[in-house]
């Protein structure tokens, strides 16, 4: 009996060895982000009041909220108008499809520094958008708008591209049967297309909005009022370093702070995914 579960336990490694060694290789990369970040949660619990004080910064707290609210907004926008050109993208073939594909995911190769150049030449009060928006009142460059812009410019691509993949995995089959039955084309896209790609299209969302938090140099250009968190934490490093003085932050407690918000808000996010794939 000993010998035969001994057996059938080697038989059973022998299925997985491939699993247990990408298992290994992976651990890698899980290892750099755990110890890169584990770094400073232990620096920063040798100095606890440090980000006590962080939490009770009502600076602080504005500039969390300010990312957190902006890179909502930003994602709420991608969602619009992602949604419906990832659709078409996943259905439709025609002449220029790669460039326009290809337009979509420039964000993503564009040194940010040069996104947030070319964002505040058109954004900027004499600029082509910025022109047209400054006679109505509403300004982007150092303002929340331009916050809003800026996270939208870089964060798109993940929106757009996991919709369009989601769209690609729902047959089109499904879609003519609805159709056939008497459905119209907008009827079927929002009871049968759009829920079935809804756990690609929310884990894009998701995606759109964490890299929406954590943009730095684009807002820096455009909008480096009113601080976000990313701006706050970059002045306070030039101006206290890490640990900061008595009373004032520096930019290890912010950044401390700003990844547990955003680490519980992710994990929240994610379990409210799986639930509603469930």
């Amino acid at each position: 009996m000993r010998k035969s579960r001994i057996k059938e336990v080697k038989e059973k490694l022998k299925r997985e060895k491939i699993f247990i060694l990408f298992l290994f290789l992976g651990f890698f990369l899980i290892a750099f982000v755990c110890i890169t970040l584990g770094n400073m949660f232990y620096k920063q619990a040798e100095d606890f009041s440090g980000l006590v004080d962080a939490a009770k910064d009502p600076v602080v707290l504005t500039a969390i909220w300010i990312s957190i609210s902006a890179a909502i907004c930003s994602t709420l926008i991608a969602f619009f108008f992602g949604v419906p050109l990832a659709y078409f993208l996943a259905r439709k073939d025609f002449f220029g499809k790669s460039i326009i594909e290809s337009i979509v995911d420039v964000p993503l190769v564009v040194p940010h520094i040069v996104a947030g150049i070319a964002l505040y030449g058109v954004f900027m009060r004499s600029g082509v958008i910025g022109a047209p928006f400054e006679q109505v009142g509403i300004a982007f460059t150092d303002a929340f708008p331009g916050i809003v812009i800026a996270m939208l410019f870089v964060s798109l691509p993940f929106l757009v591209d996991a919709a369009r993949e989601g769209f690609k995995e729902v047959d089109p089959r499904l879609e003519n049967v609805a159709r056939s039955l008497g459905a119209s084309h907008w009827r079927t896209f929002i009871k049968i297309t759009f829920p079935l790609a809804f756990s690609s299209i929310f884990s894009g969302a998701i995606l759109c909005w964490a890299r929406g938090i954590s943009e730095f140099a684009a807002v820096m250009i455009i909008a480096s009022f009113p601080r976000s968190a990313s701006i706050l934490i970059g002045d306070r490093f030039t101006s206290y370093g890490l640990s900061g003085l008595p009373g004032i932050a520096g930019s290890r407690p912010i950044s401390v702070l700003l990844i547990s918000i955003c680490l519980v808000i992710f994990v929240l996010l994610r379990m409210l995914g799986k639930r509603r794939r469930r």
